[in-house]
C-alpha cells in the first residue's frame, strides 16, 4: 500500500511538470500562455465589401476563445495572431456549353503572423486560403454573407490548427 502512495506521488509530479496543456479539442498550448491577443486583419484587397476585415477578426477571436481557455487581449498576448486579408477573387469554375459560368467561385486568401512568445519554433507566417461555389445566376452581394461565414469557419479552422495542433 506503500508503495503505491509513493508511485502515485512520484507520477503526480513528474507528469505536473509538463510543459504543455491539452484542452478538450486537443489543441497543445503552453502551459505558460495565459493570454492571446488578434489584431484586426485588414483588407488589403480591392474587392469586397468593407466588413470584410470585421467579420474575419472577430471569426478568428470566437474561434480561439471558445476553443481555448486563453484571456482575449487586444494587444501583446503570450500567443499573438496579426494579419491581412490578402485575397478577395470571384472566378468562374463550370462553363456551360454556351459559354457562360454555371458556377463561380468566391476564393479568400488570408495572410497569418502567428507570434508563440514561449516557443520560437512554433512561430509562423503562412498564407491561408479557401472557397466556396455559388450560382452564377446569383448575385454575389445576396449570397457573399454566407460564403464568407463558410470560408471563415475553414480558414479560421486552418489558422487554429496550425497554431495549436501543429498541423
Amino acid at each position: 500500500m506503500k508503495h503505491l502512495l509513493y508511485i502515485s506521488i512520484f507520477l503526480t509530479f513528474t507528469f505536473s511538470n509538463c510543459k504543455i496543456k491539452y484542452s478538450l479539442n486537443g489543441a497543445a498550448i503552453p502551459i505558460e500562455a495565459k493570454t492571446v491577443s488578434v489584431a484586426y486583419f485588414v483588407n488589403n484587397t480591392t474587392l469586397g465589401n468593407a466588413s470584410i476585415s470585421q467579420k474575419f477578426t472577430e471569426r478568428l477571436k470566437d474561434v480561439i476563445s471558445t476553443q481555448t481557455n486563453l484571456a482575449l487581449m487586444k494587444q501583446n498576448g503570450d500567443l499573438q495572431f496579426e494579419g491581412s486579408i490578402t485575397g478577395y477573387n470571384i472566378a468562374p469554375v463550370a462553363i456551360q456549353v454556351n459559354d457562360r459560368a454555371a458556377l463561380n467561385r468566391l476564393t479568400i486568401t488570408v495572410k497569418v503572423k502567428y507570434t508563440n512568445k514561449f516557443d520560437a519554433t512554433k512561430n509562423f507566417e503562412q498564407d491561408f486560403t479557401n472557397f466556396e461555389n455559388f450560382e452564377s445566376t446569383q448575385a454575389i452581394s445576396s449570397v457573399e454573407d454566407v460564403l464568407l461565414k463558410e470560408i471563415y469557419r475553414k480558414i479560421t479552422e486552418d489558422i487554429f490548427n496550425k497554431a495549436f495542433n501543429n498541423w
